[in-house]
């Protein structure tokens, strides 16, 4: 008996040594400590030009990352066809086999956290402050949010805010005019620009306002064009994304038609715009025949945009102004939505428990650093004397290399630049060298598509971030909203409060109830309201 209380005393001992440093390696693991040594790193990346291959093999950003960041980095390039990256992109997760980081679709991306094999990135964008700064705002991470947390980095995409009203100052001028600022005051300039003869030729040539039918996804009805009307009377866009229900059942909506249907009745605008097309409405602004409008930056103010115009009219002068504002105070441009153009990136949950997150925000802040240290320049247009150089602004240029044909803007060049997506945020470097600045060969006038950008997105908008995320109307309802509303604006059905409330309710029969009780179940459930 003595010798079995013996050996139990010692069990007890050797368990009181053993098991709490086997607690502790349980929670050493559990907190995925950064590995020793390299760090090998996979990103499956949307390439730049994926007709022009992978950047080589001995690119020098291996050598780089290797030696400043440690990290041993695997580059592979997804599918150009977006149906062939979703599958690629889920065959790997159904087969648990997803890279440290990878470009991801929204819809795929909200099914991969769904079934865990997405990491939380929260705590990723403190470590990585340049980046942060020149990439991932507000909406950004409002997009990459879910239930609480968000789940990917979003890069900007597409431009946002890059429409705006312009009016013909030299018309203003010539009239005696101010710049209108009410809706009432635009009226009253779009008469004068139809009936006083605005260009001094003699002729009953020009109108107030012109437009085409634009529609799209975030401006079905009378379309983008007239979306400053829109935003006058608090109904730009399709959605309110602060309700999550169509802007369509509020009863300023009613009141923008009015406005619109004053306008047409006046017969201030330009006659064709039910028949106008893209080209024929640009065309149109070209050759004089209207004197306010919206449009896009670079339609506008890009050398071979404008110079038509500046070829018809040397004096003439367009500027930006500030949407008109309505009878309540509402102004807005239109409806703006960076997630419309976000790029997402993830991190595998496999390479947050392997504890890579700090190795791969590392490398992120890198690639964002525009600094001699940093990856921005080398990423986004190789390496300078053999892809680039750079010109008296500091902009990139091919002038001086000694191998042309290895440029940035060449195809032999164009491998060492693949991951440019990775780091670009649209900043003034890219814009620069996108939409730089010229002169106007007849007026000798200093254009620049840049400075009427920035114009244009100072200037008041609606915040509809996350709308492009919203059900679409089938086409049946789609058919009848957009031809319902023209019809009432048009005179061919009569606008009055009792014919659009029945329009209202018929549109609710054809399927337009349930669209909307689909949108705003979408918007509640995905936490995507917000202010506008």
């Amino acid at each position: 008996m003595k010798q079995f209380m013996k050996k139990l005393a010692l069990i007890l001992l050797v368990l009181a040594l053993v098991l709490p440093a086997a607690f502790a390696k349980g929670k050493t693991e559990t907190t995925a400590a950064a590995p020793k040594g390299p760090v090998d790193i996979e990103i499956w990346y949307g390439a730049l030009a994926s007709e022009s291959g992978p950047p080589p093999d001995d690119w020098v950003v291996y050598d780089i990352v290797k030696e400043k960041l440690n990290i041993n980095l695997t580059l592979t390039a997804l599918p150009s066809s977006q149906d062939d990256q979703t599958v690629k992109v889920n065959a790997a997760g159904a087969a648990n086999a997803l890279p440290d980081l990878f470009m991801v679709d929204r819809s795929s991306w909200l099914k991969l956290i769904d079934q865990g094999l997405i990491a939380d990135v929260d705590d990723m964008y403190a470590k990585m402050p340049k980046r942060t700064a020149t990439h991932y705002d507000a909406a950004s991470r409002a997009f990459t949010t879910v239930d609480g947390k968000s789940y990917g980095l979003a890069d900007p995409g597409t431009i946002v805010r890059n429409e705006g009203v312009l009016i013909r100052k030299d018309w203003l001028d010539n009239l005696g005019l101010s710049v209108p600022v009410t809706t009432e005051d635009f009226l009253a300039v779009m008469k004068a620009f139809t009936y006083n003869d605005p260009d001094g030729n003699g002729k009953d040539d020009t109108w107030g306002f012109g437009a085409y039918i634009e529609s799209a996804a975030d401006a079905l009805g009378l379309g983008r064009r007239f979306d400053p009307f829109a935003g006058a009377f608090d109904v730009a866009g399709v959605w309110d994304m602060s309700t999550g229900k169509l802007n369509l059942y509020k009863d300023s909506y009613f009141d923008m038609l009015t406005y619109v249907k004053e306008m047409v009745d006046a017969k201030v605008i330009d006659p064709n715009w039910t028949s106008y097309k893209k080209d024929d409405f640009r065309a149109a602004w070209k050759q004089g025949k209207f004197g306010i409008m919206r449009e896009q930056m670079a339609a506008y103010a890009n050398e071979a945009n404008y110079k038509p115009f500046d070829q018809n009219f040397p004096e003439g002068q367009w500027i930006v102004i500030d949407p008109p504002k309505g009878p309540k105070g509402f102004s807005g441009a239109g409806t703006f939505d960076p997630a419309g153009g976000f790029r997402i990136y993830a991190v595998s949950q496999d390479a947050a428990d392997a504890g890579k997150k700090d190795a791969i925000a590392s490398l992120l802040e890198w690639m964002a650093d525009e600094s001699a240290d940093g990856g921005y320049w080398t990423l986004a247009y190789g390496v300078e004397g053999v892809n680039y150089t750079k010109d008296a602004n500091g902009l990139p240029s091919k002038d001086g290399l000694a191998d042309p044909t290895l440029a940035y803007t060449e195809s032999k060049g164009v491998p060492y630049c693949q991951l440019r997506n990775l780091v670009s945020y649209n900043g003034d470097i890219e814009l620069g060298l996108r939409y730089p600045t010229y002169t106007a060969a007849k007026s000798g006038k200093t254009m620049s598509a840049l400075v009427t950008l920035r114009e244009m997105q100072a200037k008041a908008w609606y915040d509809g971030t996350s709308q492009s995320t919203m059900p679409t109307p089938n086409a049946d309802v789609k058919r009848f909203y957009e031809e319902g509303v023209i019809k009432f604006v048009t005179g061919n059905t009569e606008l009055t409060k009792a014919n659009w409330d029945a329009f209202v309710a018929e549109f609710e029969k054809v399927g337009g109830k349930a669209w909307a009780e689909d949108g705003y179940a979408y918007a509640t459930s995905n936490g995507i309201l917000h202010s506008r």
